[in-house]
């Protein structure tokens, strides 16, 4: 037990830059109360006496805002941080060092008795307000970014986003770390886009050159159709197709 309690502080002080000493942490982060009170909870979940574990549970959850059902099966050096908000049902199993901020939710989508919750592996990083649901798996150091929802498994190494979730990335280690560089969709369309408007700047560039139209003012429709005439007439027709009139 003891053990146990000295690992959840080391775990704490890895993952909080803001945690300045053992005493802190244990006297001032519902995280930290969470997850020792529901390895008591959990103990009276599976030595026969379901009833007191729901009921100290409903306690935990009341001091900490952190709702864990005491037969969820919750790993080594878990950390909670800030954890207003989260809920873990009954057939969730949560691996090693595995780190879950605010506002996650580890539900279920049956009303089966069996599995219908997820399975988290080791060092996995769900971020704020995530939702993952369902009997499914996040394998191991894998990351969930904030606000997704996750219906699939996530392979492991791998960063899902999104709603529903997508995975956009799948070269991850197994380590532990807090790296938060989601690549940006729109950020990453703008610069396809750039590159796009460059490659054609330059053709149009090369074919001004190759038809000497580089220094021609244009200011009537009349002085297009000879420049482009005298350059290649099979261009002008085909161009002229898709000019409006107007």
């Amino acid at each position: 037990m003891f053990d146990d309690l000295r690992d959840d502080l080391q775990a704490a002080k890895m993952r909080d830059p803001a945690a300045r000493s053992s005493l802190e942490i244990l006297l001032c982060y519902p995280g930290i109360w969470a997850i020792i009170l529901h390895r008591w909870n959990h103990w009276l979940w599976t030595h026969h006496l379901p009833f007191w574990g729901r009921f100290f549970s409903q306690i935990s959850r009341f001091l900490t805002g952190i709702e864990i059902h005491p037969g969820a099966q919750i790993g080594k050096r878990v950390f909670i941080d800030h954890g207003m908000g989260i809920v873990i049902g009954e057939t969730t199993i949560v691996g090693d060092d595995v780190l879950i901020y605010q506002g996650v939710v580890l539900g279920g989508t049956s009303l089966s008795k069996g599995k219908r919750h997820p399975t988290v592996e080791d060092a996995v990083v769900i971020g704020s307000g995530a939702k993952v649901l369902g009997n499914i798996t996040l394998g191991c150091s894998c990351k969930v970014g904030a606000g997704a929802v996750v219906l699939q498994d996530v392979p492991r190494g791998a960063t899902a986003v999104g709603v529903p979730s997508r995975i956009i990335r799948e070269d991850r280690k197994c380590v532990l770390d807090l790296e938060h560089e989601f690549p940006d969709p729109v950020s990453s369309a703008i610069d396809l886009l750039l590159e796009r408007q460059e490659e054609l700047e330059k053709r149009v560039n090369i074919l001004s050159h190759f038809h000497d139209i580089e220094h021609v003012e244009l200011s009537h429709d009349s002085e297009v159709e000879e420049v482009f005439k005298g350059a290649d007439e099979k261009l002008f027709y085909r161009l002229n197709n898709y000019i409006d009139d107007e």
